[in-house]
């Protein structure tokens, strides 16, 4: 149930909304474009339209807690994923945070013994995949070293505190394939990726089977063929690598990941047409037994979604869960020849790849020359060529148009912005948060500094430093201490 739009408010109505019917309340969330950024709600003009926008605006612990109330953070039935990369250990600490608030008192929020108790108990993923974010999505603040040492910090701390059921990082193709690749290349780039992760954790002396388990990965859904056997290829890859290579355990060679159906191919024209497309994307999710699914509502391709829209969104997966037959046999395709075939030749083709990927120095070698940016521009290019040529078919935009020869865009739909009382709204708690927390936020902001440059644990730091610091306060301090980003020409 993925949404954000507006303020923390706003967005945990549409999560009570999505969630009624639902015993198990599996929350996904999506971020504004300053909050993505890190920098805190601001009346600059560069900042202040994007307030909101496209994603639920979060600069304070307190916002996360509204962007929650009412959701029990610890119970076995709800379960929150955050799509968050560059600020991502900020905005964990201040779910973590959120999470011990609603079970502790206030003296025993000093107490850090009982705020990892409540942390073990919370349940979800955080994306955190920084690598990705250079190659394809582009929201990379701090410089890639400090930006990797952070992720380091806070799996080493899930590790010592035995946090297990919440998941550090969500290691991602979707955007890769949003950004223009092809299902090979998003699956080899999205697979080498977490093998950098796994050698990046064991350089740092954590076990291989303390941190594996929690590794958890994100692939889109298209059109093409090699999707119908995404997962099986990804899963097999990665299980022999993990038993050869590492000598990982059983339960470490076992690969989740979840799937979002395609954003790309989502168009304005005949807009309907998009939930034809997104019903037939996630059969083959269901078939290639996904862990978990997303299904894209038809008018994204124009606006954030209305509640009508959700609610047809989420009416693909129920329907195929409980009406359609054949979803009652598990693994359905197993043993068909084209998916065996179309198996084995897709794996040949990642690891050629991964081939292609070691003979320019490995992942972090190839982000150097801009190797995977390049690799996928090139392949959005021809997607793209293909797509105004007409070799590439795509009913209601460029083949089988209405009568008039025009496809058919909706003269009217709902969009979905976020007003501005809610802006305001949201520069004015900031202010408020800023001015309780005045005194104990320098204090908090120093004691920060002086850890990351003794090159401690910053998570660590950071669920201190949350409580009376705002995301843009933090941002900036580690901007000063850990660099800013800066692509590799």
């Amino acid at each position: 149930m993925f949404a954000g739009e507006g303020g923390p408010a706003r967005t945990n109505k549409r999560f009570h909304y999505l969630s009624q019917n639902d015993t198990a309340k599996r929350l996904s969330t999506a971020f504004d474009s300053v909050t993505l950024y890190g920098e805190d709600p601001d009346t600059r003009p560069d900042i202040f339209g994007k307030v909101g926008e496209a994603g639920v605006s979060i600069a304070t612990v307190e916002d996360m807690e509204l962007l929650f109330k009412g959701f029990d953070l610890t119970s076995p039935q709800t379960s929150v994923s955050m799509t968050i990369n560059g600020p991502a250990p900020i905005i964990l600490a201040f779910f973590m945070n959120a999470a011990a608030r609603q079970k502790l008192s206030a003296d025993q929020l000093n107490d850090m013994s009982k705020m990892v108790e409540v942390m073990r108990q919370v349940r979800g993923t955080v994306q955190a995949d920084i690598l990705k974010e250079d190659q394809a999505q582009n929201t990379c603040i701090f410089s890639t070293d400090f930006a990797l040492k952070m992720m380091g910090d806070i799996q080493q701390y899930f590790v010592e505190k035995e946090v297990r059921n919440y998941y550090s990082v969500s290691i991602s193709g979707y955007h890769i394939a949003e950004a223009g690749a092809n299902p090979i290349t998003q699956t080899a780039f999205t697979l080498a990726n977490g093998f950098t992760f796994v050698e990046y954790y064991l350089a740092r002396g954590m076990n291989i089977d303390d941190f594996a388990p929690n590794l958890s990965f994100f692939f889109s859904n298209g059109m093409d063929p090699e999707y119908a056997v995404l997962g099986r290829v990804a899963r097999r890859i990665w299980a022999v690598a993990m038993r050869k290579r590492y000598g990982a355990s059983e339960r470490s060679q076992k690969l989740k990941y979840h799937i979002q159906t395609s954003g790309r191919s989502l168009h304005a024209q005949e807009v309907d047409f998009n939930d034809i497309r997104t019903t037939l994307q996630a059969l083959l999710a269901f078939y290639d037994n996904c862990n978990s699914l997303h299904t894209n509502a038809y008018d994204e391709a124009v606006t954030t979604p209305t509640e009508e829209s959700v609610r047809r969104a989420m009416a693909i997966q129920l329907i195929l869960t409980r009406e359609f037959g054949m979803m009652k046999n598990e693994n359905p395709q197993q043993g068909a020849f084209i998916v065996d075939e179309l198996t084995d030749l897709m794996e040949e083709a990642v690891l050629a790849e991964f081939e292609a990927i070691s003979s320019r120095g490995g992942v972090l070698g190839a982000m150097e020359r801009q190797y995977q940016r390049s690799k996928i521009q090139d392949e959005s290019i021809l997607y793209e060529m293909q797509k105004h040529s007409g070799e590439i078919p795509i009913v209601g935009v460029n083949t089988y148009l209405p009568k008039d020869g025009a496809a058919n865009v909706p003269i009217k739909l709902d969009l979905i912005r976020s007003s501005e009382d809610e802006k305001q709204t949201q520069l004015k708690h900031l202010a408020e948060f800023q001015t309780v927390h005045k005194n104990d936020a320098d204090e908090a902001m120093n004691r920060l500094r002086e850890v990351a440059l003794a090159n401690g644990n910053v998570f660590e730091e950071l669920m201190n430093a949350v409580r009376h610091c705002s995301l843009g306060q933090i941002t900036h301090l580690l901007y000063e201490v850990g660099g800013q980003y800066r692509r590799s020409m």
